[in-house]
């Protein structure tokens, strides 16, 4: 039930419209490999991505965009058998370096915009910080509104399950 959930989140965040890169892919990469069983952790971001690839539009590096966010939820599942809220940070700060640097070397390397020479490579990650500080900013966003969400889950969860306490009524 939430590995569907979340993968409408995502598709539906990613096709409504948005800022660039300004997405929950990575931030639902994270969560699903922290909280979710494995084979779940990996399926729920590859699924998102190809439901709203299907519907935006597939690309000459969706493989790599994909294979990703695969790492990342792997990433997550071993980095974060115990969550506290240093390696969230940590992870979510890394994946988006590391997708930003992937990413860019997969567009440099297919020589379509930029040579293939070092000052091709230069201006291809200089054009692309912009699209940096959005995915940074959304996962940064996303994975702290997920997982706020789960862990107010988790306390309201435990708190019904210990039944309502009511104040103890008081003679005046």
């Amino acid at each position: 039930m939430v590995a569907v959930a979340l993968i409408i989140i995502a598709v539906s965040l990613r096709v409504l419209p948005h800022p660039d890169n300004f997405a929950p892919i990575t931030a639902i990469a994270i969560f699903g490999g922290a909280v979710l069983a494995f084979r779940y952790a990996i399926w729920v971001p590859l699924l998102a991505m190809i439901v709203s690839d299907a519907i935006i539009g597939f690309h000459s590096l969706v493989l790599v965009t994909w294979g990703c966010y695969l790492l990342v939820a792997l990433a997550a599942h071993r980095g974060l058998a115990k969550l506290s809220m240093l390696k969230v940070t940590t992870i979510t700060i890394s994946a988006s370096l590391f997708f930003f640097l992937v990413t860019n070397l997969a567009v440099w390397a297919e020589g379509r915009l930029y040579a293939r020479t070092w000052s091709g490579l230069v201006e291809c990650y200089t054009l692309a910080l912009p699209f940096f500080r959005n995915t940074l900013l959304g996962d940064v966003f996303y994975t702290a509104a997920i997982f706020s969400a789960y862990l107010a889950a988790l306390y309201m969860g435990t708190r019904l399950a210990r039944g309502r306490r009511t104040p103890k009524a008081t003679s005046v």
